[in-house]
């Protein structure tokens, strides 16, 4: 169980702090809740039930996980998938279950296709942009909060481990 200030990954928010532990009562279920926010918008008030199946918290990844993620970029990451519908859905679920290592694979996948298409003056999809600037800001932002640095240091550093592949 976590606690009031605590700092917690929680799936497409990314960061968040809880703020509360709270009691609710919903259709006569009373139930305990985090109260949270993403530490990137105060504002955002997230309400999530402490006791669920559906919802993914995890702890935030500590230095030598960080540093163990942004070193797996220098491999190659995920499958290139063509038909955009099937790539953005098996992408997603793999997103969803939380594991770091294969949200970075992705990351790795679709920044390596971007790169391979500016080559051609092309771009990537909408939708496979759509989603690597979510995930890739929700991931480095957590690596650079392990890391004690800036989002912009661990892209630097991610772009020099993709140099490998390119």
């Amino acid at each position: 169980m976590y606690s009031v200030g605590d700092l917690i990954m929680y799936s497409s928010h990314g960061i968040c702090e809880i703020d509360d532990i709270t009691e609710k009562n919903f259709s006569n279920q009373t139930k305990t809740y985090y109260v949270m926010h993403p530490i990137n918008n105060a504002q955002l008030v997230i309400n999530v039930p402490i006791h669920s199946d559906k919802i993914n918290l995890q702890d935030v990844v500590n230095k030598a996980t960080a540093q163990k993620i942004i070193d797996s970029f220098e491999h190659p990451g995920v499958d290139w998938i063509e038909k955009n519908n099937h790539r953005i859905h098996i992408y997603s679920e793999a997103i969803k279950h939380g594991d770091r290592y294969e949200i970075a694979k992705i990351v790795n996948t679709l920044m390596v296709k971007q790169h391979e298409l500016q080559l051609f003056e092309k771009k990537l999809s909408s939708q496979d942009m759509k989603l690597l600037t979510s995930i890739q800001n929700i991931l480095f932002s957590e690596l650079a909060l392990s890391l004690e640095t800036t989002s912009d240091d661990i892209y630097n550093r991610v772009v020099e481990c993709l140099k490998q592949q390119i």
